[in-house]
């Protein structure tokens, strides 16, 4: 594994004030490059050839206009780790933003072994969304005292409704959920699945079965900063979610029509800003402040700079409480949160995730801390 003491050197060996901030293209990379431009500094993107346009074309900057300063086309993402594409990132003083797109399109092994290139954030957390690792999102959830759903090991104990988050068979890093409350309604609607291959049974035995958080959802995206220990909230957003959007919009009747015909599913195509009570927020920052504390203790570092609690405000015996069923230990996909308020109450004016993180690198260069937030 890629140790901090060579990463240390790596940043050592970067002209500090020429310092590059690069990114996957995809997922939260102009978000990344607005607000690494707004501190200073140059931007890369890599991008996968079919999807460069994007970076190369029409957010390239020319004549005063956009913040991508230049692109890196390669065959496929996983390519990033390839030796020649990561010399000329430190040949460039790169310091790279890993977010979802760094994880899903190749091995965590080649991140945490072969990726010599430091990364804003810790290596080693992102892994832990998964849910077959070891002390992963659950685990850090029940250290840090947070209330999460009920999981059912056993679908033969199931009792009340429950969602089934099973990865698909064409892509894996997506999920196939389905919801039930019984085992016979888990075996028909499973067994459905594996008829028309959407899931593979190998992935079904690997599904988490937990209890479906009936409320209002909400992503609570955090932003902790190690240079002076202190948690933010940078804003809360929900997520658009195809087919299932375009469903809840008919008619009851409709839909109970269409249900014949489609099965619905919950891939995340987009976000949209979302306001909590101003009486939550206490709750939901004492909520992050526990999960960066057990992060710590954990899986030192812990977490350093951006992340998020996906979860749902619930109604129970006449007051509200909040039940945390999805972990994000990155930058969240989302930059709808710059269109909420909790950033400008701190500040005075909202910023974005690709500001802070840029605000926390430059503060970093000017304290000679660079090795406390990248790893």
């Amino acid at each position: 594994m890629i140790t901090q003491n060579q990463i240390s050197k790596i940043l050592e060996s970067y002209d500090k004030k020429n310092i590059t901030i690069g990114v996957l293209g995809g997922h939260s990379a102009l978000d990344v490059c607005r607000g690494a431009h707004s501190h200073g500094f140059k931007t890369l993107v890599v991008a996968q050839k079919g999807r460069e346009k994007t970076y190369t074309k029409y957010y390239r900057r020319r004549e005063g206009i956009g913040f991508v300063d230049d692109v890196i086309v390669v065959n496929k993402f996983s390519d990033v780790t390839k030796k020649e594409v990561q010399e000329e990132l430190r040949k460039r003083n790169t310091i790279f933003i890993h977010n979802r797109y760094f994880w899903v399109y190749f091995n965590f092994k080649d991140v945490e072994n072969k990726f010599l290139v430091p990364i804003f954030g810790t290596r080693a957390m992102v892994k832990l969304e998964e849910r077959y690792v070891q002390k992963n999102q659950y685990y850090l959830l029940q250290k840090a005292g947070i209330r999460a759903p009920k999981i059912f090991n056993d679908p033969k104990k199931i009792n009340r409704l429950v969602i089934v988050k099973v990865a698909e068979a064409k892509r894996g890093y997506e999920r196939a959920f389905f919801l039930c409350s019984n085992y016979r309604e888990y075996e028909e609607k499973s067994a459905e699945l594996l008829n028309e291959k959407i899931i593979k049974n190998s992935d079904l035995k690997k599904a988490v079965i937990e209890e479906y958080a009936i409320g209002a959802h909400v992503n609570f995206n955090f932003f902790y900063s190690p240079l002076n220990d202190q948690l933010e909230l940078m804003g809360t957003d929900t997520r658009r979610q195809t087919n299932l959007d375009g469903i809840l919009r008919l008619p009851a009747a409709e839909q109970l029509e269409v249900l014949k015909h489609i099965k619905p599913k919950m891939i995340e195509t987009g976000h949209y800003a979302v306001t909590v009570k101003e009486s939550l927020l206490e709750k939901i920052l004492e909520l992050g402040e526990k999960f960066v504390a057990a992060a710590k203790k954990e899986h030192p570092p812990g977490i350093i700079g951006p992340f998020a609690l996906q979860g749902a405000v619930i109604a129970e015996e006449g007051k509200e409480d909040i039940v945390i069923f999805d972990v994000s230990m990155r930058i969240p996909g989302s930059p709808g949160t710059l269109f909420t308020p909790y950033s400008g109450y701190l500040y005075g004016f909202s910023i974005s995730y690709g500001e802070r993180i840029g605000l926390e690198i430059k503060k970093a260069l000017e304290l000679g801390k660079l090795d406390l937030i990248c790893t």
